[in-house]
C-alpha cells in the first residue's frame, strides 16, 4: 500500500506562490550577478594595487644595484640594502645574462628566454606555489666622473610575489556579498509572502463574498478596498454586473414558471370543468359541440405557449434553420406577412402601409432564412395590430443606409404605447407589460424575446421607442447580405 502520493508536476499553483517564486528567482539572479561583478571588480582592484607594490619593490632592487669594486666598470647587487618580504623571489642579471643576485633560498631560474618582455606582469607557478611576476628592464650609470661620461649598464629584474593573500582577500569579499545575498533571500522570502498575503486580502474577501451568493441570497457588498484598488475594481464591477443579470434572469425564470404554470393550469382546469359539465347530464349535439370547441381553444393556447418556448430555446441555442449562406428578401417577406395578417387587421379596421426605397437594382437581401425573417416580421406586426385602436394605421418603412451597409425597418403604430417603467424590460424573456391572464390580453411574454434573438443572430440591432397614449416605434437594423451590398454599392 502506498502511504505517500507523488505530487502532480502539472498541479496548478496559487498566484501568490508563483509571485513569491518569481521574486525570489529574480533576487537570486540579481545576487549571483552582483557576486560575479564584485568578483571581477575586486580581482581587478586587488591585483592593480598588488602590481603597484611589485613595481615599487623592483625599484628598490634597482636602487640596490651599484658599481662593483673590481675596477672593471662592472655592477653588482648589494642585497644588504634590501628589505623585502621573505616569501618574495627575485633574480637580477645584466645584459650578458650574468646573474647579479637572487633572493635568499632561490636557486632556480624563474625566467626563461622568450618569456614576457619589459614591464610585463604574468602569473607563474613554481612547485605548488603561485606567484605574480614582473619582468622589468632598467639601467644603472657606472663611473659618472670619467672623461667620456658615465657608462650605462642595462639591468633586468625578474620579481615575483605570492598571490595567496590577494586571493584570500578577493574571496573574502566575494563570500561577504554571497552571504549578504543569502541573508537577503532568507529575510525577503517570508517578508514577500506576508506582504502578498496582506495585499491579496481584498481579493480573498471578494471571493468569500461572491461564494456566499445563492439563488436565495443575492446580497453582494464588496469592501471599499476592492472598489478603489485599480486591479480589483474591474473584477468587482464585473461580478456585480454578472450577479445583477443573473438575479434578474432567475427572477424572470421564476416569474415565467409561475406564469406558465398559471396559464397551463387555467387551461387544464377549464378543459376539465368543461368535460365535467358535459358529463353531468345529457346534452344536445350543439352543447357538446360548444363544449368541445372551448376545450380545443384551451388546448391551442397551451400548444402556443409550448411552441414559443421551444422556438426561443432553438433561437438561443443556435439550432436554427438559417445556414451560413441563408438570405431572404426583406421587402418581399414584409409584403407577404402584411398580406397574411390582412384578415386580422381587417377585423379591427386597421390599415398597414408599406414604404420601400425607390429604384432598387434588386432585392433587399438580409442574412436570414425566410422562416426566421417571417417569424421576426409577424411578431412585430402582430404586436402593432394588437396594441392599436380600431380604425388606426400602422406604418412599415424600409430605408437603405448604403454607407453603413445596413437596411433599416421601422414599424410605427399609434396605439396605447408602453409604460416608461416597463420599456427597458420589453425584450427580456418572459416579461409581460400586461400582467393579466385573460384570453384577450394575456400573452406569453416570449414574442419580443424571440424577435431580439433572431435579430442579434443576424448581426443586427433592435430598439423600441414609445410614449403612453401616442404609440410605439420599433426600429430594426439588419446587415445587407453580400450580394445585396455589392449591388447597392
Amino acid at each position: 500500500m502506498k502511504l505517500f502520493r507523488r505530487p502532480n508536476a502539472l498541479q496548478p499553483r496559487s498566484i501568490a506562490f508563483r509571485l513569491i517564486v518569481a521574486v525570489l528567482v529574480v533576487e537570486l539572479a540579481s545576487s549571483i550577478l552582483a557576486v560575479a561583478l564584485s568578483f571581477g571588480y575586486e580581482r581587478h582592484m586587488a591585483f592593480h594595487i598588488f602590481d603597484i607594490a611589485l613595481h615599487g619593490r623592483v625599484d628598490s632592487i634597482l636602487g640596490a644595484v651599484q658599481e662593483s669594486d673590481d675596477g672593471h666598470d662592472g655592477i653588482m647587487l648589494v642585497q644588504a640594502d634590501l628589505h623585502l618580504p621573505k616569501d618574495d623571489i627575485y633574480e637580477v642579471f645584466d645584459s650578458s645574462g650574468r646573474v647579479l643576485g637572487v633572493s635568499p633560498g632561490w636557486t632556480g631560474m624563474a625566467f626563461q628566454p622568450g618569456a614576457p618582455g619589459h614591464g610585463s606582469f604574468f602569473f607563474q607557478t613554481i612547485g605548488v606555489r603561485h606567484y605574480r611576476m614582473l619582468r622589468f628592464l632598467g639601467t644603472r650609470s657606472v663611473d659618472p666622473g670619467k672623461p667620456g661620461g658615465a657608462v650605462v649598464r642595462p639591468v633586468t629584474v625578474l620579481y615575483g610575489a605570492r598571490t595567496g593573500k590577494v586571493w584570500e582577500s578577493i574571496w573574502g569579499t566575494v563570500e561577504f556579498y554571497a552571504a549578504g545575498g543569502v541573508i537577503l533571500l532568507l529575510v525577503t522570502g517570508p517578508l514577500i509572502a506576508w506582504l502578498l498575503h496582506r495585499g491579496l486580502l481584498p481579493l480573498r474577501q471578494l471571493a468569500t463574498l461572491a461564494a456566499g451568493v445563492s439563488v436565495n441570497a443575492w446580497q453582494f457588498d464588496p469592501p471599499a478596498t476592492a472598489r478603489t484598488t485599480p486591479e480589483l475594481a474591474p473584477l468587482t464591477h464585473a461580478i456585480e454586473s454578472v450577479l445583477q443579470r443573473l438575479e434578474r434572469s432567475f427572477v424572470q425564470q421564476k416569474v415565467f414558471v409561475s406564469d406558465a404554470a398559471h396559464e397551463l393550469k387555467t387551461a387544464v382546469a377549464v378543459i376539465k370543468s368543461s368535460l365535467q359539465l358535459l358529463a353531468l347530464k345529457q346534452r344536445s349535439a350543439a352543447e357538446y359541440k360548444a363544449g368541445l370547441e372551448r376545450c380545443l381553444s384551451d388546448c391551442q393556447r397551451m400548444e402556443e405557449i409550448v411552441r414559443k418556448m421551444l422556438t426561443l430555446a432553438r433561437e438561443e441555442d443556435g439550432a436554427h434553420s438559417s445556414g451560413p449562406d441563408a438570405v431572404a428578401d426583406l421587402d418581399e417577406c414584409l409584403r407577404q406577412n402584411v398580406a397574411q395578417l390582412k384578415t386580422v387587421a381587417d377585423l379591427r379596421h386597421i390599415e398597414i402601409w408599406i414604404e420601400s426605397p425607390a429604384g432598387l437594382p434588386g432585392p433587399i437581401s438580409v442574412p436570414l432564412a425566410g422562416d426566421d425573417l417571417s417569424l421576426l416580421l409577424s411578431n412585430l406586426l402582430l404586436n402593432a395590430i394588437e396594441h392599436s385602436p380600431a380604425a388606426a394605421t400602422i406604418d412599415a418603412r424600409l430605408m437603405l443606409l448604403a454607407e453603413q451597409n445596413v437596411v433599416e425597418l421601422v414599424i410605427e403604430d399609434h396605439g396605447e404605447g408602453i409604460d416608461p417603467a416597463a420599456l427597458p424590460y420589453v425584450f427580456d424573456r418572459f416579461f409581460r407589460g400586461d400582467p393579466s391572464r385573460t384570453r384577450n390580453t394575456g400573452g406569453t411574454g416570449l414574442g419580443l424575446a424571440i424577435t431580439k434573438a433572431v435579430v442579434e443572430r443576424a448581426g443586427g440591432l433592435i430598439s423600441i421607442a414609445s410614449q403612453p397614449g401616442q404609440g410605439t416605434t420599433v426600429t430594426v437594423r439588419l446587415p445587407l447580405a453580400t450580394q445585396a451590398a455589392s449591388a447597392v454599392a
